[in-house]
């Protein structure tokens, strides 16, 4: 068997809308590569890359799932991504092990929810990609429709390479423009040539003029032959065509149906044929630690190793198996390299292929190659892996902001640790679900990217980690502030036998600009108070600010001075004076026209024109301010300003708002007064809280 190179590899990331068939199409791609002796079904939970129990329980992908092939000499990796928005985390990891997209749609309707917001990630790292227009043996399919659908939004750059033979119930075929012969849409793994019907030839026709044109112009040679003849040969439209995809200049679209592998033949002839290998990408780039110079890998295995970690997954038995991408060198059992993301040695292990929650150990993966390795031991998602000698670190993943906080609490007591080490081994499979710990609020957050994120993380700490949460509405950092001043004076005197406490003070206080926060000042002249007793008194009024009088939140942008006082030759101590600084700020504080504050977040929310209205009639209602659009092709960003606890599921609302288009990111801002009924509402919801815990 010849050893495996860099150029015999094909890595393709299957991405899009829930339901498009993803995982069919990678059960029909292992059945017709003979990896497989049948094909599994979602709904029947048998499926090679669904293989969790939660995955066959919701009948969906839920984390990206990696499998492997060889077809015709060539090793095919498949990353089968999630189609809900709540797991778009899963698609960016797989885009980034990917060389090529194939972004499935159904041919029942079009570029849908999912599909766009995959569009969107791979407009912006512009990588190479591929249409599968899946389910044509469905009711009401349209290949035409969804091909008009791609280019309203990419013009010529998209293609059809294939055109189907019939639709619906009368999908019959498929018709390969490239070399214009007609094939059964049979399912058997390799394609049964058949005459292409004459009412379909004119549409093929046209179609591949189309497809040769679009060849062409990935070259000025071909362009200008091209011009001069008004044709390609065989062989230079398939020079033209490969190097356009590779280039990203032709986005080719195919079609079939996964769940009979009818086309998946051809689809597979193509990948091999037209996607590009990891050879044909540009050098990786990085920067090297020592300096952060710019450094580039090119696509090599005799170049110094690099790879990227791009999933970890934890399998029973086996401990967490980190997912990763070779972009160049070699990688091998026993290999020392060097984390660089965390500047810390690991020894390989294991190395493996997966199919699913199959392993096949191997002894090397080559540039270009993915696979797994255990029991790294301070390597995380994200991190880069290097040689020890020539070092590289990789960009890290760009994984979206949270959407979505809730407060978690464990349903039984004691179950606290088992929580938390739950919930960061999570994170380590999912960075984009995170928790902390807030002590302020004396609540644990949680983050995410939507309700349905937060369901299946609660249901894996149920079922692996034995701990059952309950989830509840998170707290809100609230702030409380003076808006008047005051002078207050405070006497702790207390006399117990022996030696007493004496503290006596004057304290000012006044309020200070918002964001300037709080300051104390020593206006004692003469020696009233002893300077040593000065520092107690200011740590009593920095305890008094911890909880402030109206709901228990602290107190900001006050300044607060002791002007005056006295003291006791025996019975004064720094116990006293704290005391005695502690109690007069409290009872001066409720003398300076307290109020609340409460924190303001900028949010950006993008939307398709067709909402804006609806969408800024909602933040309007939140007591949002609409701070500016700006208008971006078909999408609008409406840029705000909205109180934080406005935002409470507003990803949920968002959706509901859009049919599941619009998306927002959010950052604080700043804090501001709270309208008097809203305060009140918290204040009483703090005293019945405080009531109900003393109770």
């Amino acid at each position: 068997m010849k050893e495996l190179t860099t150029e015999d590899i094909r890595n393709i990331a299957l991405v899009g809308h829930g339901g498009t068939g993803k995982t069919s199409l990678t059960e029909a791609i292992l059945f017709c590569a003979g990896s497989l002796n049948r094909m599994g079904l979602t709904d029947a939970g048998n499926t090679t890359s669904d293989y969790t129990e939660e995955e066959i329980a919701r009948k969906m992908s839920l984390a990206v799932s990696l499998t492997h092939c060889d077809w015709k000499g060539r090793h095919i990796s498949v990353l089968d991504a999630p189609g809900y928005s709540d797991f778009i985390g899963e698609t960016i990891c797989s885009l980034r092990a990917a060389d090529t997209a194939v972004c499935l749609l159904n041919a029942t309707g079009g570029v849908e929810v999912g599909a766009e917001h995959t569009l969107q990630l791979l407009d912006e790292g512009d990588r190479p990609r591929l249409f599968y227009v899946n389910k044509m043996d469905k009711e009401h399919a349209d290949f035409a429709a969804a091909v008009e659908a791609l280019r309203e939004r990419y013009s010529t750059k998209a293609v059809p390479v294939q055109w189907p033979i019939g639709q619906a119930t009368e999908f019959k075929g498929i018709v390969d423009l490239v070399t214009m012969k007609g094939y059964a849409a049979d399912g058997k793994p390799s394609p049964v040539e058949m005459p292409i019907p004459d009412a379909v030839r004119p549409q093929a026709e046209e179609a591949r003029g189309q497809m040769v044109e679009a060849a062409a112009e990935s070259d000025d040679a071909l362009l200008e032959k091209f011009f001069e003849s008004g044709a390609l040969s065989d062989e230079e439209l398939v020079t033209g065509l490969r190097k356009a995809v590779a280039d990203g200049k032709v986005f080719p679209i195919l079609c079939g149906a996964a769940t009979t592998a009818a086309g998946v033949p051809l689809f597979m002839s193509f990948v091999d044929q037209f996607a590009p290998s990891p050879a044909d990408r540009p050098p990786v780039e990085g920067t090297n630690p020592a300096d952060d110079q710019a450094a580039t890998r090119p696509p090599r295995s005799v170049a110094p190793f690099s790879a990227l970690v791009f999933k970890t997954v934890s399998e029973p038995h086996v401990g967490e198996l980190s997912m990763v991408r070779v972009f160049s060198g070699r990688l091998a059992h026993g290999d020392e390299v060097i984390n660089t993301t965390r500047d810390q040695t690991e020894r390989i292990g294991q190395v493996y292929l997966l199919n699913g929650k199959e392993r096949s150990e191997v002894g090397t993966l080559v540039a270009g190659q993915i696979g797994a390795v255990v029991k790294l031991k301070t390597t995380h998602t994200g991190d880069t892996l290097s040689d020890k000698k020539d070092t590289i670190k990789l960009p890290p993943l760009v994984l979206p902001r949270p959407v979505i906080e809730m407060g978690v609490k464990a349903s039984a007591k004691g179950d606290e640790d088992k929580m938390g080490n739950g919930l960061s081994r999570l994170h380590e499979e999912d960075p984009t679900f995170f928790h902390r710990v807030d002590s302020e609020l004396r609540q644990t957050i949680i983050y995410g990217q939507g309700e349905m994120h937060f369901d299946v993380i609660t249901n894996k700490l149920k079922k692996r980690f034995g701990v059952e949460v309950n989830l509840e509405k998170p707290r809100i950092p609230y702030r409380e502030t003076i808006t008047g001043k005051t002078e207050i004076e405070f006497k702790y005197k207390k006399q117990t036998g022996g030696r007493g406490q004496y503290g006596h003070v004057f304290l000012r206080l006044e309020p200070r600009g918002r964001g300037e926060g709080y300051e104390f000042a020593d206006e004692i002249k003469g020696g009233v108070i002893p300077s040593k007793f000065v520092p107690s008194v200011e740590k009593g009024v920095v305890e008094a600010m911890h909880e402030g009088g109206l709901s228990g939140h602290p107190v900001v942008d006050t300044r607060v001075a002791v002007f005056y006082g006295s003291y006791h030759t025996v019975d004064s101590s720094d116990m006293a004076f704290k005391t005695a600084g502690l109690m007069a700020f409290k009872e001066g504080f409720l003398k300076c026209h307290p109020v609340m504050l409460e924190p303001i977040y900028n949010v950006e929310i993008m939307v398709p024109d067709d909402f804006t209205g609806d969408v800024m009639g909602d933040m309007s209602s939140r007591r949002g301010k609409i701070m500016g659009m700006d208008p971006m092709g078909k999408w609008q960003k409406i840029r705000a300003q909205t109180p934080q606890a406005e935002l409470y599921k507003y990803a949920t609302k968002l959706r509901s708002l859009t049919q599941g288009l619009g998306t927002y990111s959010s950052e604080f801002s700043h804090y501001e007064l709270v309208p008097r009924e809203f305060a009140e509402q918290v204040i009483e919801e703090a005293k019945a809280a405080k009531k109900a815990a003393e109770a």
